[in-house]
């Protein structure tokens, strides 16, 4: 069973999504037969590279809103993630541009490490306020899940899967997503956002029963 995830480091959502899914397939009895792919999309492709000093500005201005209805609303999804396990800093988060993040995820792939860099750079940009950007920050961060420091840094150095990554969005707006997190099974079953566990679970039972007809 095939599992593409598009999702972007810089949502919150996403990384709830990945908490959800990650409680789905505990659950899910053919869980050792699902291969998980993480696929790029870029939420603000023009994001900075160094980041900015004050999300909440930044979240206000982008959705015509002001800064402490903002605010109030990264802090209730911040009390909504605690329930999944996550304790985020989104009010505090750097930011930062995350296309060399997403090709460092591409990166992993080839080293069996795709998901532990995905959580790696989720967990920096939302909750240790980490300039996702800054490649410095990502040579520590891919350090910290074993990828080769010397691929890393050419990585960096370079357009290294730069292409993969805008093959993932170019299939992304093929099958008409438009938000993330987005989960699709075999693409055919597929579900949009960070829906709960109980439901994801139902898009793999569906996908299952439909393998097996």
């Amino acid at each position: 069973m095939e599992l593409d995830i598009w999702s972007d480091i810089a949502c919150p959502w996403c990384y709830v999504g990945k908490r959800r899914l990650e409680a789905a397939l505990e659950a899910f009895e053919d869980a050792d037969n699902v291969r998980i792919r993480w696929r790029s999309f870029e939420l603000d492709p023009n994001a900075p590279v160094e980041g900015y000093d004050d999300g909440p500005q930044r979240l206000a201005t982008k959705y015509g809103i002001s800064r402490d209805e903002a605010v109030s609303r990264m802090t209730q999804l911040t009390d909504m993630a605690a329930g999944d396990g996550l304790d985020l800093d989104l009010i505090g988060a750097r930011g930062g541009n995350t296309f060399d993040g997403h090709r460092l995820v591409h990166l992993a792939a080839h080293h069996g490490l795709e998901n532990e860099m995905k959580e790696r750079l989720l967990r920096a940009f939302h909750a240790e306020r980490e300039p996702i950007g800054d490649h410095a920050t990502l040579k520590r961060l891919a350090a910290d899940v074993d990828l080769p420091a010397d691929e890393v840094d050419d990585l960096l150095a370079g357009d290294q899967f730069a292409a993969d990554v805008r093959e993932d969005e170019q299939l992304a707006a093929q099958l008409g997503i438009q938000g993330v997190p987005c989960f699709v099974v075999d693409r055919k079953y597929g579900v949009t956002g960070a829906q709960p566990a109980e439901q994801l679970l139902a898009m793999l039972d569906r996908a299952a029963a439909g393998d097996a007809s």
